[in-house]
């Protein structure tokens, strides 16, 4: 599945099917590859989030 423009909801759920079934069975070649496909979009949210909110804060002037 394509989860470059999903939900980041969807990302997140994703994400942690894939880490439970690593733990409890292991993962396959695809499989890692797409977590880390879907940690690097996760990640990526999150600098965007964060630069926007950022980009909102301003300096206060001491007097």
């Amino acid at each position: 599945m394509d989860y470059t423009k999903a939900p980041i909801d969807d990302v997140i759920k994703r994400i942690n099917e894939l880490y439970k079934k690593d733990k409890e069975e292991g993962l396959n070649a695809e499989e890692k590859e797409e977590q880390q496909k879907l940690r690097r979009r996760y990640i990526d949210n999150v600098k965007a989030n964060f630069r926007v909110q950022l980009e909102g804060v301003e300096l206060k002037k001491k007097q």
